[in-house]
């Protein structure tokens, strides 16, 4: 988009232009859904204050958070320590890709020296609970959980970048179990050639999930969704459930 011409607050406004017609048109069909989005600063390069900067300048126009994207192993979150502490002197929150191909001091680092509220993929968690059918939890682990830090999985991608071996083995599971906090997600659509549909199918197919587990997961998403507090309580009351009720 910069190389054709736009700045990237032109960027910002024309992304949520779209959106928001997007939006009143499904809002018009009878199908409102609620959009919101987040900038990414790609970790291989040293441009993040400044997406983080233009997360500010629209978090009240669309924007709701940051991420860092691209890849994990040889670029540690903390490189980009600087537009974290940014980010949390202005309140927009954000969430940080670890402990996918990078295990547990990538976890570790994202949440403890960058200070993330979720957990892109997680996966590796697992790392840090030596027995997944006892139960017993590491200390990192164990403060994953009990501070309901969201674990953002994606099945079908960490099968394309060797994180999981097979759906019915994927640790989402486990972990949804042992009451993490997941969710599931497609990670990048495009490129993993997947669905929420998909993703949901595959689980229940292979993994045997079930209609509660996957409400569980949708709750547990809305909850920890980067929109106001009251927002959430309404998805959940009028949404999330009902529409869980009725698939029964």
């Amino acid at each position: 988009m910069l190389k054709g011409g736009l700045t990237l607050a032109e960027v910002g406004e024309t992304v949520q232009e779209g959106l928001a017609a997007g939006m009143a048109k499904a809002a018009a069909a009878g199908t409102p859904v609620r959009v919101g989005t987040l900038l990414c600063g790609m970790r291989m390069f040293d441009r993040t204050r400044e997406t983080a900067e233009l997360a500010v300048a629209f978090r009240d126009a669309g924007v709701v958070g940051f991420d860092i994207a691209g890849a994990e192993d040889g670029f540690p979150p903390a490189d980009h320590l600087a537009a974290f502490e940014y980010l949390r002197r202005e309140n927009v929150p954000f969430t940080i890709h670890a402990g996918e191909a990078h295990g547990l001091p990538s976890i570790h680092q994202a949440l403890q020296v960058c200070g993330a509220q979720r957990i892109g993929h997680g996966v590796r968690i697992t790392d840090d609970i030596p027995d997944l059918a006892a139960g017993k939890l590491g200390r990192l682990a164990g403060w994953v959980r009990d501070r309901r830090i969201a674990l953002e999985m994606c099945p079908t991608s960490n099968l394309q970048t060797g994180a999981a071996t097979s759906i019915a083995e994927h640790p989402v599971t486990a972990l949804k179990d042992l009451g993490f906090r997941v969710t599931l997600n497609t990670d990048n659509r495009l490129v993993s050639g997947t669905t929420m549909t998909r993703e949901m199918s595959l689980l229940v197919e292979q993994a045997g999930w079930t209609v509660d587990d996957l409400r569980t997961v949708t709750v547990n998403a809305v909850k920890s969704a980067f929109i106001p507090f009251d927002e959430r309580c309404a998805l959940i009351r009028d949404v999330v459930l009902p529409g869980y009720e009725a698939a029964r």
